[in-house]
């Protein structure tokens, strides 16, 4: 009888507890409870009074659907944060909009079945989840602990916060201060970079991989033990770094390995005792991925770099180069960059050239700074140890042709934008590679000063100008001149402007002193000279539109006949020196200029008039130039007399005829040519001609033909050259790309430069390899071959091919550029 005494209070308490839970209030866990210290500006509410065992939770808790099987009494309360909408008291499942409106700090638990002791420790069992602002975690059993806002989750645990996916068996985690642990995680972890350059979008880098335990350190830091990383697919990645401890700073961007291996296609290619590496690309301190080449002139080429980030606004670069042929080079690069002055200084020594037996070195510095305001000075100074320098130690063939190298130092002072001054002293180092033929070195500026001033608010609508020079030359070589020039040349100009046409009569006195101290053989002439001439131009157009269509498309086309005169006295100059005067080349931008040379050592007699017209056709919708055409020729009114030494004097009365044609023919074809014609010998001077097909990115033909019946500055006819160019680069089908161009000049039979190359679009990696050969001179080969592997996101392996590429294809696009840093063409 006792004993059903006391059980029927038992059974009563069972089947009231229901009932009595859903009369509470709800269930609230005030952030105050679970942080450290209080958050500013989050409202709170005092904690409620505990709640006994099985009649709720401290959490906003619902129960999703009870657990099969539960006893009555284990079935939780509803309850919900702060500032949400309440809960059904009916069983279904909580509105969709009660997880939105969840309030800062807060937590949300849902989960089959739900029991603990309110503000001590909640059980959260079957398709659990906890919620608090960006951090979601679920497993088949949660356990919260509200006083040291801790949660443990064990089975098919998954935690996402943001961009951030952590997936394994077992995680315990502080939900506030990101401390904790998660078992043999599965992760990937996604972060935008913010673009440095103007115009390129943001660079979305995801990591990813897996552990035998990933420890969190804090918000945005992460270690692991035994793990991998790659910026692959996680499901089966090409490549992936597999590290003993691993270190993700997503603070700082960096990422750091210890005993790390980088695997690629399940095969070890390097290992390293410790190295960090960039997680979006920043920049950071350490070893760079090695280079790797072959070419004839060095042999096995491998580099190995080193690059110290000293501060934000300085770095250097430190690579040991050794050359199987050479010996051993070092290199040093060092950049700098501040808010009054910035630069680069590089340095290249070999202590022994193997096959010459000699030191060899290379020193080059870039400076400019702002002195004061308005004055601005630089520094530019390149001197290597021997002339035969670039063309044995590069494999570029722009460095291979370098021949002078500048060494100059100049002061600006721009007050005002209409007038400035500059001081320049200026010399050059001359290469001599062939013994053949001696390049003569430059004349030295020492110095030279130069007044420049425009104003285009005068009366009358009157603009002027004027230039002022006096430069000091001088030259290692005895038997040249040397001496001083003094130049002033005043201008003034009266444009007349209207809509349809323009009306440009100028005027101007070039007026020049020489002091010279001449050489032994030239003892008679005159040590100083004067010459003053007046120079006047006339320069007119007219402008005509009109609406038109071709081939079913409307444009606007321009009509704009151009007529320039130009009429300068003879004046004999045979006495005066050549210091920095040469022929221009014949071209539209001489041909309406008022001297035919440069420099101002020659100022050629002209009466002369050069009659032009160009058309274009317009988009009416977006303003693009989509096709133009110009045809133009001088016409002389005298004889030349003024010529550089040796020139042969003209004597016809017309000069070539220039023609030029540019246009996108179709939306992926363009066309561009050019042409000059001797009409008084009915024959073609020069003659360009280049066709472009580039449907898509990474798809491009070039063809060009090029030809010059004389060398373009010395006027020698057996100097001129013929030659044709193909290069492109297309897919060629699984992800493989071929690129090529070869360059044959029709004149020698011979090809000059070939390139062939293969590259190969990993998704996450790509490989490139390429081999190059170009010739100086018939007699003196160059070859270079380049292999690159680079994986994205992390570094590259190899010597990389992709400037030469760039520079010798036109529309080469590089295959695994950022989506958003791809521009049509623009290479």
């Amino acid at each position: 009888m006792r004993t059903r005494l006391r059980l029927i209070p038992l059974l009563i308490c069972c089947l009231s507890a229901p009932s009595i839970a859903a009369g509470l209030p709800p269930l609230v866990i005030s952030p105050d409870l679970i942080k450290s210290r209080p958050r500013p500006g989050v409202e709170t509410k005092p904690p409620e009074q505990e709640a006994p065992a099985g009649s709720g939770s401290p959490a906003a808790a619902r129960p999703s659907s009870p657990a099969p099987g539960a006893p009555a009494g284990a079935a939780p309360a509803s309850a919900r944060a702060p500032g949400a909408a309440p809960a059904p008291t009916d069983g279904t499942a909580p509105p969709a909009t009660d997880r939105a409106a969840l309030a800062p700090g807060a937590t949300d638990i849902t989960a089959d079945r739900i029991y603990g002791t309110r503000s001590v420790e909640l059980v959260a069992e079957g398709s659990a989840e906890l919620r608090r602002e960006d951090v979601v975690l679920t497993g088949d059993r949660l356990v919260y602990r509200e006083v040291t806002d801790e949660a443990e989750a064990h089975g098919n645990v998954r935690l996402e916060q943001g961009t951030t996916v952590i997936s394994g068996p077992d995680a315990r985690l502080k939900i506030t201060d990101q401390v904790g642990e998660f078992a043999s995680p599965q992760y990937s972890l996604s972060r935008q970079s913010e673009s440095t350059t103007p115009g390129e979008a943001p660079r979305v880098i995801e990591g990813s991989g897996h552990a035998d335990t990933m420890y969190f350190e804090g918000e945005n830091q992460y270690r692991l033990k035994n793990a991998t990383w790659s910026t692959c697919k996680p499901d089966d990645p090409d490549w992936y770094l597999r590290t003993r401890d691993l270190q993700l700073d997503y603070d700082r961007e960096v990422g750091t390995a210890r005993g790390a291996s980088m695997i690629f296609k399940d095969t070890p290619i390097f290992w390293w005792p410790w190295a960090e590496f960039p997680l979006v690309g920043q920049r950071q301190s350490g070893f760079l991925m090695p280079s790797y080449g072959v070419s004839n002139k060095v042999g096995v080429d491998v580099s190995v770099p080193y690059y110290w980030n000293i501060a934000p606004n300085y770095d250097m670069t430190i690579a040991p180069r050794f050359m199987g042929r050479r010996g051993v080079q070092l290199s040093n690069e060092f950049r700098y960059l501040t808010p009054g002055y910035s630069g680069e200084l590089q340095v290249e020594w070999m202590p022994r050239d193997r096959v010459t037996g000699e030191e060899r070195t290379l020193g080059a510095l870039q400076h400019q700074q702002v002195i004061a305001p308005g004055l601005f000075g630089s520094i530019d100074l390149n001197a290597v140890s021997d002339d035969e320098y670039f063309e044995d130690l590069s494999s570029n063939v722009s460095m291979s042709s370098k021949v002078n190298l500048l060494r100059e130092g100049r002061l600006t002072y721009a007050p005002s934008d209409w007038w400035s001054a500059s001081a320049l002293v200026q010399s050059y180092q001359t290469l001599v590679t062939d013994e053949l033929v001696k390049p003569v070195e430059p004349y030295r500026r020492l110095p030279q000063l130069l007044l420049n001033a425009n104003r285009n608010d005068l009366p009358l609508g009157t603009t002027f100008a004027f230039r002022g020079e006096y430069v000091q030359f001088d030259h290692p070589e005895k038997e040249l001149n040397t001496g001083s020039r003094f130049t002033l040349y005043p201008q003034v100009a009266l444009p007349f402007e209207r809509a349809g046409y323009y009306v440009t009569p100028k005027i101007g006195v070039h007026h020049t002193q020489y002091e010279l101290d001449r050489p032994q053989h030239e003892a008679g002439l005159k040590d100083s000279i004067t010459r003053s001439l007046p120079i006047f131009t006339l320069d007119a157009g007219l402008n005509f539109e009109r609406d038109t269509t071709y081939f079913g498309q409307g444009y606007l086309q321009t009509l704009e006949p151009r007529i320039y005169y130009v009429n300068v006295p003879h004046e004999d100059q045979s006495d005066i020196p050549i210091f920095d005067t040469a022929r221009y080349d014949f071209g539209f931008a001489q041909i309406f200029s008022e001297n035919l040379y440069s420099g101002g050592d020659r100022i050629a007699d002209a009466n002369q008039i050069t009659a032009a017209v160009t058309s274009r056709l317009i988009d009416p919708e977006t303003g693009a130039e989509r096709m133009r055409a110009t045809v133009g020729q001088r016409y002389y009114l005298r004889d030349q007399e003024v010529t550089m030494p040796g020139e042969i004097p003209r004597t016809g009365r017309r000069a070539d005829v220039l023609a030029a044609f540019s246009g996108r023919v179709t939306q992926t074809s363009s066309i561009e040519s050019a042409w000059q014609y001797n009409p008084n010998d009915s024959w073609t001077e020069r003659f360009n001609f280049g066709v472009r097909y580039q449907p898509a990115y990474a798809k491009a033909l070039n063809v060009r033909y090029r030809y010059s019946r004389r060398d373009v500055l010395t006027g020698v006819t057996a100097a001129g050259f013929e030659d044709v160019d193909v290069s492109g680069q297309w897919p060629l089908g699984r992800n493989w790309y071929g690129v090529a161009r070869v360059t044959r000049s029709l004149k020698e039979s011979r090809i000059t430069e070939t390139i062939a190359g293969l590259e190969y679009d990993g998704g996450c990696w790509a490989l490139r390899t390429a081999v190059h050969r170009f010739a100086t001179n018939p007699d003196d080969v160059t070859q270079a071959i380049f292999v690159q592997l680079e994986l994205n996101g992390l570094a590259s392996v190899g010597s990389s091919p992709i400037n030469l590429l760039r520079r010798s294809v036109p529309g080469y696009g590089k295959i695994n550029e950022p989506v958003g840093n791809r521009v049509f063409g623009a290479y």
